[in-house]
């Protein structure tokens, strides 16, 4: 989690002093927050997550650029501090948090307009941080950290308000393997869906 702490800090001063008109900037650089859905497991027995909070970092560069399309590389990093877990297994992880790191890319439509659509894909690295108790209060027996791979998908718009500001709505979709959620018949992938709305800077 320390890697967004850094990210908050290190790019304000260099946006606001490189900022300058252009409706197409090179740079991109937005701050979010989002909302993550409940979801049910399927599996024998149940498992239910609950809904949690998305704090979202997300750093673009165009490469590829026109007045209908533009093509951007990008890394995105999400956090979800705690997630409760709900289950008829009380030996279950009580709860769990998350962090996906994922570069890809990113193509907007109508870059230069106030309103510009865009697609994002990408794929990288999760981590899931298990509870230490299980829902019962026994100390839990999962491990605390579990590494996954991920992938990601998803589409926004972004609204230009100022020369160098923009406003981002959008919805992604991170499909990772399970945290160890300490119940043996649950196993495979889950979707990890979070929709969030960003201020976005924007610089040369």
């Amino acid at each position: 989690m320390r890697t967004i702490r850094l990210l908050l800090l290190f790019p304000a001063v260099a946006v606001i002093s490189l900022a300058q008109e252009d409706s197409a900037a090179k740079n991109e650089l937005a701050f979010g927050l989002g909302g993550v859905p409940s979801f049910s497991r399927s599996d024998t027995p149940n498992l239910n997550a609950g809904s949690g909070v998305g704090f979202e970092v997300n750093y673009g560069r165009r490469f590829l650029g026109g007045d209908k399309f533009a093509l951007y590389g990008e890394i995105n990093f999400l956090a979800s501090p705690l997630r409760d877990v709900s289950s008829s297994v009380t030996s279950a992880t009580k709860n769990f948090a998350s962090l996906y790191v994922t570069p890809g890319v990113r193509l907007k439509v109508f870059p230069k307009s106030r309103i510009a659509p865009y697609f994002a894909i990408g794929g990288g690295y999760a981590d899931y941080e298990q509870s230490t108790t299980q829902i019962n209060g026994q100390p839990n027996t999962a491990p605390r950290e579990l590494s996954r791979g991920v992938f990601d998908f998803g589409a926004g718009v972004d609204f230009h308000v100022w020369r160098w500001v923009a406003l981002r709505g959008e919805a992604r979709d991170f499909c990772t393997g399970s945290p160890n959620y300490n119940v043996a018949t649950i196993s495979g992938g889950q979707h990890n869906l979070v929709a969030s709305g960003a201020i976005v800077l924007r610089w040369h």
